[in-house]
């Protein structure tokens, strides 16, 4: 049986034809709640548009045993195709995806709180010509808001089937599973009625929507919760003071929280480097494993614990709609630098990784706002750079207290605005020149709010951490072994200068020396290109410490504060890794975008770097 197959249903003897459904729906829906319901599938859930930027398949086995392969697509508004996501949803339904057949039926997904506003998506569905369903999502929020709907006459008034649904609870989908179990051999069966088109008049289309929904949908004249709430989070002044607020508390938790749990990892990492030690001969199979591969590897996981509680508080305001609102807020100052507020999300999902930043910059119906958007992603600070902040702000800044704030917290903090605010500027430089052009107005749903599904929260986290540990398997564990080999022959006299990392140091250092690097630190930079965090196992490499603390001793005792300020400030800047330079010459289809934006990311990084270094020289440190 396929894996991620939903419990329950995995031992059914399974029938020939594998029926295809994509699942078709406005942003902020729940397609992906019910897709990761229905099949087992991870694909990323959260309250905001632009999550999904490319359709995931997944497969569930019906109770009579048909297999049904599932399509999660991008949201859209409508059947236009604006946006490059959009083109993507409409190319996979109607079969225009290359290598991928048209599917079976469509289940359109449609949020019940919000019928009046896309139950035209529901009419234009019907031009496509496939089997539908209508699956209303989150019942349990309209209800809340007081929102009532006949369903009966809903159905009848659409001619397909129409079905209640609240996509996270078990008990709220069965009538989805169960309907699942006949249709699926209706469709195979050719027994299906398909709907009736409505045509190509939006404005009659429109004129429809709005009468079914006024004879089929009671909503109350109160003003609802979400309505309330955004007196407050929407004020022009309160609204970016809890921005604020929450993206300072957010930084400072990471130091604050994770002390312990970090402990417990570095003990584990130093324990389990004695035990393989003891129980080696001294010689090169030992110092690769200690030396190399436990003491790389682990100077990263350690600061796991940090990634996990930043990444807890960003999926707790994804997920409970929150970060549509801070585009909001910020779209008047984005607009001052030629973008509107929907650029938020991708240059949100950059904290994690410029990748998939970069590539929900398809979200983004003007071109030139795009191409602006992917050009500043890497700056953002991405959970790559964590380790070394982390690093080198233990090391140079003190662990001290300015009233009820944590000095290193308040840098951090400092760390993260500078990369913004340097993104804005570029975004300004951008605009004005290569890709000149006016910021259209910010056209935005905003979703409902709500409390994150624990399940759904914690298997984001889960994610996260997994995503974070592949890195150190797949990247970090391979570059720790190349730089141990590199940093301990041709001589293996403990001299890293006359190694081979020594020899490709020396190569750059004069280039870098005079922003404050030394041959280490020029070292380091080398297989950071492949990944920015692989310079703190590099380090450790370098210079033979197995643990973050002795890493950062060591550090602080061999450089100086201007270096090591320099190097910081090298990392809010540093040129992208191979992965992003690729993603970006994909989604530009041209080498010219990836080009530019390594040079100017480099001049970036070198001219920050020297002005720091040679100031707190200035300066007396």
């Amino acid at each position: 049986m396929p894996k991620g197959m939903p419990r329950g249903i995995q031992d059914v003897k399974t029938t020939a034809k594998t029926i295809r459904i994509a699942l078709l729906g406005a942003p902020n829906c729940g397609k992906s709640s019910l897709f990761n319901a229905l099949t087992g599938g991870r694909a990323k859930v959260a309250n905001y548009p632009g999550v999904t930027v490319e359709y995931a398949k997944g497969i569930m086995v019906s109770s009579k045993g048909r297999k049904i392969e599932f399509l999660d697509l991008p949201g859209v508004y409508g059947d236009c195709g604006h946006s490059a996501d959009e083109r993507v949803t409409i190319d996979a339904v109607r079969g225009n995806l290359d290598g991928e057949a048209a599917p079976d039926g469509i289940m359109v997904v449609m949020d019940a709180s919000h019928i009046r506003t896309h139950l035209h998506n529901v009419l234009q569905a019907k031009n496509y010509g496939l089997p539908m369903v209508v699956v209303l999502n989150m019942m349990d929020m309209a209800a809340r808001d007081g929102v009532e709907i006949d369903l009966v006459e809903l159905e009848q008034e659409l001619g397909v089937p129409v079905i209640a649904c609240v996509a996270v609870r078990t008990a709220g989908r069965e009538a989805v599973t169960n309907f699942l179990d006949d249709w699926a051999e209706d469709i195979a069966a050719k027994r299906v009625k398909i709907p009736t088109p409505v045509g190509d008049n939006l404005k009659a289309i429109q004129h429809t929507a709005r009468a079914i929904t006024t004879r089929t949908v009671i909503t109350p004249h109160a003003r609802d919760t979400s309505e309330r709430l955004d007196d407050l989070f929407l004020h022009p002044v309160w609204g970016v003071v809890i921005l604020a607020g929450i993206m300072f508390v957010m930084f400072q938790a990471v130091y604050a929280w994770s002390g312990p749990a970090m402990g417990m990892i570095e003990a584990g990492v130093n324990g389990f480097g004695a035990l393989i030690g003891s129980g080696l001969p001294d010689g090169w199979l030992k110092a690769l494993l200690v030396d190399g591969i436990i003491a790389g590897v682990g100077s990263v996981i350690v600061f796991l614990p940090q990634i996990l509680i930043l990444f807890a508080f960003i999926l707790a305001l994804e997920a409970s709609g929150y970060l549509a609102r801070a585009a909001f807020l910020v779209d008047t100052l984005m607009a001052k630098v030629g973008l509107n507020g929907r650029a938020f999300i991708p240059l949100l999902s950059s904290f994690a990784c410029a990748i998939p930043g970069i590539m929900a910059a398809r979200t983004i119906e003007n071109e030139r706002d795009r191409l602006t958007t992917i050009m500043i992603a890497p700056l953002m600070t991405c959970s790559a750079r964590w380790p070394i902040y982390f690093l080198l702000v233990g090391a140079f800044i003190p662990r001290t207290s300015i009233g009820i704030f944590n000095l290193q917290g308040l840098v951090m903090s400092w760390l993260v605005l500078t990369g913004i605010v340097f993104a804005l500027l570029a975004s300004f430089v951008l605009k004005k020149t290569l890709t000149k052009g006016e910021a259209p107005p910010l056209l935005m749903e905003l979703p409902s709010y709500k409390f994150p599904s624990p399940k759904v929260y914690l298997l984001g986290l889960w994610q996260r951490a997994v995503i974070f540990l592949n890195r150190a398997g797949r990247i970090i564990l391979p570059a720790s072994i190349i730089i141990w080999f590199l940093s301990t022959y041709p001589n293996n006299d403990g001299n890293v200068r006359n190694s081979f990392a020594g020899m490709l140091g020396r190569v750059i250092e004069p280039v870098l020396a005079p922003i404050g690097f030394n041959l280490e630190m020029s070292i380091a930079l080398i297989p950071a290109m492949a990944a920015r965090e692989v310079a703190v196992s590099t380090l450790a490499i370098v210079y033979n410490v197995a643990d973050s603390d002795a890493l950062g001793i060591t550090v602080a005792a061999g450089w100086t504060i201007p270096m090591g300020l320099s190097f910081l400030v090298w990392f809010i800047f540093a040129p992208s890794c191979l992965a992003t330079l690729a993603i970006t010459r994909r989604e530009t289809n041209s080498w010219k975008w990836p080009l530019i934006m390594f040079a100017y990311l480099f001049i970036l990084a070198y001219v920050a770097s020297g002005i720091v270094y040679w100031a707190a020289l200035a300066l007396g440190f």
